[in-house]
């Protein structure tokens, strides 16, 4: 967790909406200079502040709105912070709250300097970032559909599928296997779905993968060298990392990626595990899927497996193995080296 701890003449907390947003500017005293409920256009921000520009730094929650507001800041040379929706907690625990108390309440953080900060992502890579995402979220949808047709067949207890129906050739005569016409209407309109997907996804991914070589062929390049790391795990790396710097340690780094299991103490007493959902959850399942992929064909990774498995059981073995893979990609971006499976099973 990193705060804020800059100095200045006026600071800006904004309680940010998708049409309003509520404007609180502080000075170095704390006196409240600007109070008022805005609409979220450029124009009515920067006449709001005009007068405080001087020294001035805008603070907001991290959420879905926040994409115009940084860009309008870095424009203008106006200092530009993320706050950290999940430790942001001032904000939720008064027995009031509404925009007017919110907006001072994030003001009041940022000049106190306990405003958690959370990273802004540049517009240089984000929109393609978004777009990534959004494939995984469709082709999460297109799995969905095949799990309906394979539990379909469960529910009727018909006989098991005779070939794995994720190709497009293997889901010939699929609609035979259902006697009922009412399924065979349900089993069509996922079949006509994920038809759908599967001529719509492979071309978003030549484009994403034409943008990372734009981008950074240099670190799409040494992701690859990664056994296991398949077309989509490295873009996925990649894109929520962005830059390796913004991590000073490697522990940072496996924070970020929900690999370590932060505990709850208290006069020396372990209360518990918390922090779960603090970090990324694309970079989270990228590693822990290159976990899996990592051990096919691949004996001396299957070894060092087997070998986890006796220390921390099978349930923890491969969270080990995707933290483990985690420390490698940071070291491999940091150095600008290959991975290097010798030191990988040494270390």
């Amino acid at each position: 967790m990193q705060f804020y701890t800059r100095q200045h003449q006026h600071y800006c907390g904004i309680d940010l909406h998708a049409r309003q947003m509520y404007l609180c500017i502080l000075d170095a005293a704390g006196k409240v200079c600007f109070s008022r409920n805005l609409e979220c256009t450029p124009q009515a921000f920067l006449a709001a502040v005009k007068a405080f520009r001087e020294d001035l730094v805008v603070a907001v929650e991290c959420m879905f709105a926040w994409y115009w507001l940084a860009d309008l800041c870095e424009r203008e040379g106006i200092a530009f912070v993320l706050g950290h929706a999940l430790y942001m907690g001032a904000i939720h625990g008064g027995k009031a709250k509404n925009d007017k108390i919110d907006a001072h309440k994030i003001a009041g953080l940022l000049r106190g300097g306990m405003l958690a900060q959370a990273y802004v992502y540049p517009p240089r890579m984000r929109a393609t970032r978004d777009l990534l995402r959004r494939r995984c979220h469709l082709m999460r949808k297109r799995s969905e559909l095949i799990t309906h047709i394979q539990n379909t067949v469960s529910q009727y207890n018909l006989p098991p599928l005779e070939h794995r129906i994720q190709k497009r050739c293997e889901r010939e005569g699929l609609l035979s296997h259902f006697p009922d016409p009412q399924v065979r209407n349900s089993i069509a309109l996922d079949l006509a779905m994920i038809e759908q997907y599967d001529a719509l996804l492979p071309k978003l991914e030549r484009h994403i993968r034409a943008c990372a070589k734009e981008h950074d062929r240099k670190a799409f390049t040494l992701l690859r060298s990664i056994h296991g790391a398949d077309l989509i795990l490295p873009l996925v790396i990649l894109y929520e990392i962005h830059t390796i710097g913004r991590f000073p340690r490697m522990q940072d780094f496996l924070s970020y990626c929900r690999l370590v299991k932060p505990a709850r103490e208290s006069a020396g007493k372990l209360l518990g595990h918390a922090g779960g959902k603090i970090g990324n959850a694309h970079l989270k399942w990228a590693f822990s899927e290159l976990a899996t992929t990592f051990l096919r064909a691949n004996p001396p990774a299957q070894q060092l497996h087997e070998r986890l498995k006796k220390q921390h059981g099978k349930g923890k073995a491969l969270s080990v193995l995707a933290a483990k893979l985690a420390r490698a990609v940071y070291f491999m971006r940091k150095r600008g080296h290959i991975f290097d499976p010798d030191k990988f099973y040494r270390d």
